[in-house]
């Protein structure tokens, strides 16, 4: 009951940073979301603050107000106090507070004291929470958000209406919350600034079902709590669901997240969701560039190498302004079914998600594993760069499975997509999975998009896991038989054709063939008779000038 209460408040919250940016002509506007999620995560670091001080110290505990507590204690104490408290709560001073803020929202140039606090809280938290970009720079926490108000004089009252909806609410009782409380809240929070509507670089949101099946596969229930100090790493990461799941299958403190993607926007929203999710030691390695072109993550000089590795990739995009600089000597190895051609009439169709698979094979550690998001197209092309990449796994014995998803999976996407599982230590069987069949058309807005029943997905892990073959649905094939099949992923080419029999005695049949013959003999003097009557009118047909 209390879970579900202060989901509703956090979610009230929300709408009323919403409204407030309505108000204020920013609603729908392109800086809405930095301004929705940075207050956010102002008051979310705010109260996780206060929790993690109180849990150190009684007499904060017990104050009436422990804003005031703090403040009464020398720097040298304070300093004491934040090296007891958990490696993930942000530096803050007195003068960060909400509290301290609310106190003053009736002073001259209120949006410049607000925006002030900001930039120093970020600076003060740089070294652990700023993102990084491929080029070295820094993507700092926060930034002046009164500076998206246009008309200067409405800028004050802006930030008040901020501070004091802050101030409304606190999150304290709720950091003792999990996994899946933090991922409903996160996924409500961004649900209006995370879509693939287009555009060069789009953000692409994968379906929770995907992430779930994708990290219980990876991570098997007895292997979770069990593998510790490992690495896990998406190179197109988004806003991270696909890195959440998998680092909550293996337990936040067991693992390190790395991330790299092109857009800024979704690097942002993937810290965010870190910081909630108790990953913030990860934060660090997310880096905001492009993949493909500038892999960032490296060991000693050459690409390192990941234990775990996740990704749902953007499948078609131009590329073409920088097709030719992949091609070089030093990529020879990362990308070696070949980089795509440029098309000369649909360059935005090139086919990037065979640059990231080869980057993700690449990347993996021996005795890893990998699972990705492709096009179903992808599992039975008959040449080209998808069946080299698709020799490659089997050659080189590292392929778990495949299941294929039922369509309209993504419900803004018709492209009918597979989950492709990779494992450095697989060497025998491999399962092949038709779970297009699965799950329910719903509607989503204006799109129709499928949604996987629980008892479903938990169908299609236990038989992946347990390596099960069931009648229409999975089959365990060897690497040779793989190779046999022109080497497809395809689990419908390799189920059994079955032709039923039926017990009939000589005189059943020969009525049965002299009624197919009566039929035919029927059929054919329609025709003649329809062949008769065409030619006839054809040859009633007139020219008329």
């Amino acid at each position: 009951m209390v879970e579900l209460e202060f989901r509703d408040k956090t979610k009230t919250l929300i709408d009323s940073l919403k409204s407030i940016c309505a108000n204020y002509g920013l609603g729908n506007d392109g800086n809405e979301f930095k301004i929705i999620t940075q207050a956010f995560l102002y008051k979310f670091l705010n109260d996780k603050f206060a929790f993690e001080a109180k849990k150190v110290d009684k007499s904060i505990a017990s104050a009436e107000k422990w804003e005031v507590a703090l403040n009464q204690m020398s720097e040298e104490q304070r300093d004491k106090l934040q090296l007891k408290m958990s490696a993930d709560t942000a530096r803050l001073k007195p003068h960060h507070f909400i509290q301290y803020l609310y106190n003053r929202q009736n002073e001259a140039n209120f949006a410049t004291t607000f925006d002030d606090t900001l930039m120093d809280i970020a600076a003060t938290n740089n070294d652990v929470f700023a993102v990084k970009t491929d080029g070295g720079a820094k993507v700092v926490l926060f930034e002046r958000l009164s500076q998206y108000i246009a008309d200067e004089s409405k800028r004050d009252d802006f930030c008040r209406a901020i501070i004091n909806k802050l101030a409304d609410f606190s999150f304290e009782r709720i950091f003792t919350q999990k996994f899946d409380f933090y991922s409903t809240i996160f996924e409500y929070l961004i649900k209006d600034y995370n879509s693939n509507a287009g555009g060069k670089y789009a953000e692409y949101y994968t379906p929770h079902a995907v992430a779930r099946i994708m990290a219980e596969i990876l991570v098997p229930k007895a292997q979770q709590g069990v593998v510790r100090n490992v690495s896990c790493y998406d190179p197109s990461a988004g806003s991270g669901t696909l890195l959440m799941n998998v680092a909550h299958a293996i337990g936040e403190d067991r693992c390190s997240i790395f991330a790299q993607d092109i857009s800024q926007k979704s690097s942002s929203l993937l810290r965010l969701n870190l910081i909630l999710n108790n990953l913030v030691h990860s934060i660090p390695n997310v880096i905001q560039g492009n993949t493909i072109l500038h892999p960032f993550h490296k060991d000693g000089g050459a690409l390192k190498c990941f234990d775990y590795i996740v990704s749902n990739p953007p499948f078609k995009m131009d590329f073409s302004d920088f097709r030719d600089e992949l091609d070089s000597k030093e990529n020879q190895q990362r990308f070696f079914a070949g980089i795509p051609k440029i098309k000369a009439k649909a360059r935005d169709k090139m086919e990037i998600y065979q640059l990231f698979l080869q980057h993700i094979i690449f990347s993996l550690k021996p005795g890893g594993k990998a699972a990705a998001v492709v096009p179903t197209g992808f599992i039975t092309a008959q040449s080209g760069i998808d069946k080299g990449i698709r020799e490659h796994l089997v050659k080189n014995k590292m392929l778990a499975g495949v299941v294929s998803m039922p369509s309209n999976i993504f419900a803004t996407t018709g492209t009918n997509v597979s989950i492709l599982f990779i494992d450095a230590s697989n060497k025998e069987k491999v399962v092949l999975i038709d779970a297009s069949n699965l799950g329910e058309k719903v509607k989503d807005g204006k799109n129709q998009k499928t949604v996987l029943a629980e008892e479903e997905e938990q169908r299609i892990c236990e038989v992946f896991n347990n390596k099960w073959s069931e009648e229409d649905f999975s089959v365990v094939v060897s690497y040779d038989d793989i190779a046999g099949k022109n080497y497809s992923f395809s689990a419908g080419q390799y189920f059994d054709v079955k032709i039923e029999y039926t017990d009939m005695t000589p005189e059943q049949f020969a009525a049965k063939m002299k009624g197919f013959t009566e039929n035919l003999e029927s059929l054919f003097s329609q025709s003649c008779e329809l062949e008769a009557e065409i030619k006839k009118q054809m040859a009633g047909l007139k020219y008329d000038a």
